[in-house]
């Protein structure tokens, strides 16, 4: 996976990469995080960590894709002290290429097992599912498949999985539960003009705007912001199931500030952080740590495969090539 996201982002970094340079070179003793967004979040726990310690805190904030791919063309001068990503995958791809420091921070204690290791562990959760524009004129879908349906007809939008982590581990969670049927799915949707719109914030504007009926497979916590500025919108998780998708927290192991970056994983997990991860609209990754929001123990999930997990290039490679073809 990571491999194609950096064919498709070249550009982009380099001009990331001079930025990097110029930012480093402006605050050489701060902390430097990479993160997935959302980058109003980033910034009240980079403003919190730095009141509570004095240590500045630079922030570069893109999808998981250009974050990897700046991370990779950083290889020879890294600059990044702790990455947060949208997927659990990437976190396991750095760590089996030993690009990750082990730490378990003290606060991780009220993680649940399922969203923690040695290595990372998660800063929040989000979930996927359709966000259906009310004013639509047409009827509220309450499963995936409703979306294939004459009424949502050149209607409906989805983030572009190369992009978007949240958005591959939902066609992977297809894939696994339900085999050849989920690609009949996918077959189904771009057959009925379903668009692969870009980043999740471009497959929701155009549902916002009116333009567009429902976003397939949209990240929960955008949905919910736009809501609560009195967007006409919903979000619904299938009756079928959908997946959740914890954002792993990370130090990389060529850090030079690793007390730091120790000290911000703690802050980020500290109930302070974690207040401010729930007002993101996101699952605080915590059980102890309320929200306005669905939590994963009340979504139904889809079914887990016993056998080995879909390589995740296989279905971004096949996805991609479904929807290039004419």
């Amino acid at each position: 996976m990571t491999r194609t996201l950096l064919s498709r982002t070249k550009t982009g970094v380099m001009t990331a990469m001079t930025l990097s340079l110029a930012m480093a070179a402006g605050s050489a003793q701060a902390l430097t995080l990479y993160t997935a967004g959302p980058g109003s979040l980033a910034k009240k726990l980079a403003a919190g960590y730095e009141k509570q310690t004095g240590v500045k805190v630079d922030v570069f904030q893109a999808t998981t894709g250009k974050v990897m791919a700046r991370l990779e063309a950083e290889q020879a001068n890294p600059r990044a002290d702790v990455l947060i990503s949208a997927s659990w995958d990437t976190a396991t791809d750095l760590e089996q290429r030993g690009w990750l420091l082990q730490y378990q921070s003290p606060n991780a204690a009220q993680v649940p097992a399922q969203f923690k290791t040695p290595y990372y562990v998660a800063q929040g959760i989000s979930a996927l599912g359709i966000v259906w524009n009310t004013k639509s004129g047409t009827s509220e879908p309450k499963d995936w498949g409703d979306l294939t349906k004459p009424e949502f007809k050149d209607k409906v939008t989805t983030p572009d999985p190369s992009l978007s982590g949240a958005s591959l581990d939902l066609l992977i969670g297809l894939q696994n539960a339900h085999a050849q049927q989920a690609w009949k799915l996918f077959d189904d949707l771009k057959a009925n003009g379903m668009i692969i719109a870009g980043p999740n914030a471009q497959a929701l504007t155009p549902v916002l705007q009116g333009a567009k009926a429902a976003v397939f497979g949209a990240v929960d916590y955008v949905s919910y912001a736009s809501m609560q500025d009195g967007e006409s919108v919903k979000v619904i998780f299938p009756q079928s199931g959908t997946v959740i998708a914890p954002r792993p927290m990370m130090i990389l192991k060529s850090s030079q500030q690793q007390k730091e970056a120790k000290a911000f994983i703690d802050y980020a997990l500290s109930p302070e952080g974690q207040q401010l991860v729930a007002q993101a609209w996101l699952m605080p990754a915590r059980s102890d740590i309320d929200a306005k929001r669905p939590l994963f123990k009340s979504l139904k999930l889809l079914p887990e495969d016993p056998k080995a997990s879909a390589s995740r290039k296989d279905v971004l490679d096949r996805f991609a090539k479904l929807f290039t073809q004419p």
